[in-house]
C-alpha cells in the first residue's frame, strides 16, 4: 500500500478521473474547516484539530468517499437520501454521475465538527 505525504500526493495518485471531484471536496472542507489542519490519516487525506479527525477523503476505483461522524451522517440522513447517495454509518459515497452537492460538503462538515466538540 502507498503511504502519502500529503494531500496533493493523494489527489495526484488517485483515478484522474476522481482528480477535480477530491480538489473540489477538499476546497469546500477547507471552506467548512478554516482553522482545520489538512491531515493524512488512515492513509487519506482529511481536515482535523489536535488529534481529532473531523473528515476524511478518498477515492476508490468506482467511486469516491466523504467520512465524517456517526452523527453527521444521521442528522444529514435525508439529504444524503435526497441527492441519490448511498451511505454508511460514518461515509458517503459518491461518482461523476452522482456528484456530492457542495452545500451538503459544507453541512456535514460542520456537523461532524459540532458532535465532536472540536
Amino acid at each position: 500500500m502507498t503511504k502519502f505525504a500529503d494531500y496533493n500526493a493523494y489527489i495526484a495518485a488517485a483515478p484522474e478521473v476522481f482528480q477535480p471531484l477530491l480538489i473540489d471536496l477538499r476546497t469546500e472542507l477547507a471552506k467548512a474547516l478554516p482553522d482545520a489542519e489538512e491531515i493524512i490519516a488512515y492513509n487519506m487525506p482529511g481536515f482535523g484539530l489536535g488529534s481529532t479527525i473531523i473528515a476524511g477523503y478518498a477515492a476508490f476505483t468506482k467511486q469516491c468517499g466523504l467520512y465524517v461522524s456517526k452523527g453527521a451522517i444521521a442528522e444529514h440522513a435525508e439529504q444524503i437520501a435526497e441527492a441519490g447517495l448511498k451511505s454508511t454509518k460514518t461515509g458517503v459515497t459518491f461518482s461523476l454521475k452522482k456528484p456530492i452537492p457542495k452545500a451538503l460538503v459544507r453541512k456535514l462538515a460542520q456537523s461532524s465538527r459540532e458532535e465532536l466538540g472540536v
